[in-house]
C-alpha cells in the first residue's frame, strides 16, 4: 500500500479572473474546489494514474468532512483513495484560495500532542514493503522536526518502508539520515538549503548531489518551465526540459511529479530516464489545467517527448 501524509490538509479554492484589483469587487470567470494539501494532491494523482493509496493526516470541522468526502468522490473507481484521517476536536481544516499566481493559504487547526500520538499510531501500522509519502507544510502545534521524528520512528520499527519526502528547509534535511528513497525539492528550495542560488542546471546538479551524499537515494529537483533534474540511486544524472504550454495554475504541479515518479516505477516499469520524463510531463500537464491533469493529458505530452 502507498500511504500519503498531509499534516495540514486543506480545501483548495482555485479562481480564474482576468485580473485581481485590490480594494475592488472582483468577479471570477471560473472556479473549482478540490481537496488540497500536498499529500492529498499526490493521492489524487496516484488515483488518476491507476494506483490506490491511503491518505493520512489531520482534519477538523465542517471543512474536514468536505475534504474526506471529496477524496473518495473524486477518486477513480479502480484506484480508490482510502481516507484514514485523524479528526481534531476544535477548529477547521484550512481553505486555500488560489487566484492565478497569487495564493492565500489558511493556517489550519492547532494540533495537540495527543492528536499527534494518534497519528503516530497509524504510522506504526504501516507494513513491511509499503510506501510512505510525506509532504507539505507543518501546522500549528506540531514540532518543526516532526518529519525527522516520523522517519526515525519508521526506521526503528525495522520494517522495510520506502520513504518519500517533499518538504522544505530543515523539514527535509532532518529526514536525510534515514535514507529516503526519493526527495523532491524545487530549485529555489534547493538553493535555500545551502544558502545559494541554483538558477542553472549545472548548479542544481551540483547541490542535488550534495543532498544525495547526505543520505537521499534519489533526488528529483523541479525547475518549473526549465524542466527537472534527477540524480538517481546509482549517481547517474538525468535532465529533462519541460514541454511548452500555457500555465493556468501551478497548484499541484510538484505533487503530480511525485505521484508520476512512483507510477512510472511501480506500475509502468520505466527506467530512470523515462521516469523523469513522465514526471516532468505530469507536472507540466497539471500546470496547464485548473486542478490536476488526467492520465491522457500526461501521456500525450510524454509521447511528444519520447516519440512513442
Amino acid at each position: 500500500m502507498i500511504y500519503t501524509l498531509t499534516l495540514n490538509t486543506a480545501i483548495d479554492y482555485i479562481v480564474q479572473m482576468p485580473e485581481l484589483i485590490a480594494g475592488s469587487v472582483n468577479r471570477a470567470v471560473h472556479s473549482d474546489i478540490y481537496p488540497g494539501g500536498k499529500g492529498l494532491n499526490v493521492s489524487s494523482m496516484l488515483s488518476r494514474l491507476g494506483l490506490e493509496s491511503t491518505a493520512l493526516g489531520f482534519i477538523a470541522g465542517p471543512t474536514g468532512y468536505m475534504i474526506e468526502h471529496m477524496l473518495t468522490d473524486t477518486a477513480a473507481k479502480d484506484a480508490p483513495i482510502y481516507p484514514d484521517l485523524t479528526r481534531i476536536d476544535k477548529g477547521n481544516s484550512r481553505i486555500n484560495v488560489k487566484i492565478g499566481s497569487t495564493e492565500i493559504n489558511g493556517e489550519g487547526p492547532d494540533i495537540k500532542e495527543t492528536d499527534l500520538d494518534r497519528l503516530y499510531g497509524k504510522i506504526d501500522d504501516i507494513a513491511d514493503g509499503d510506501t510512505l509519502i510525506i509532504s507539505g507544510s507543518i501546522p500549528p502545534g506540531v514540532p518543526a522536526d516532526v518529519y525527522g521524528v516520523i522517519c526515525k520512528r519508521v526506521r526503528e520499527s525495522g520494517k522495510n518502508v520506502r520513504l518519500i519526502v517533499d518538504a522544505t528547509g530543515t523539514s527535509l534535511t532532518d529526514t536525510l539520515a534515514y535514507k529516503p528513497y526519493l526527495i523532491k525539492p524545487n530549485h529555489i528550495e534547493l538553493g535555500e538549503i545551502f544558502g545559494v542560488k541554483t538558477d542553472t542546471v549545472d548548479e542544481v546538479i551540483s547541490y542535488g548531489e550534495k543532498l544525495r551524499d547526505m543520505g537521499a537515494v534519489n533526488v528529483l529537483v523541479s525547475m518549473g518551465a526549465m524542466g527537472a533534474v534527477l540524480i538517481d540511486e546509482t549517481g547517474a544524472v538525468h535532465v529533462c526540459e519541460a514541454p511548452k504550454g500555457e500555465v493556468i495554475s501551478a497548484v499541484g504541479s510538484g505533487d503530480s511529479m511525485v505521484a508520476a515518479f512512483i507510477a512510472a516505477k511501480n506500475r509502468f516499469g520505466y527506467n530512470y530516464d523515462h521516469t523523469l520524463r513522465f514526471a516532468v510531463c505530469a507536472g507540466s500537464a497539471s500546470a496547464f489545467v485548473s486542478g490536476l491533469a488526467c492520465y491522457d493529458d500526461i501521456k500525450s505530452l510524454y509521447d511528444g517527448i519520447t516519440g512513442h
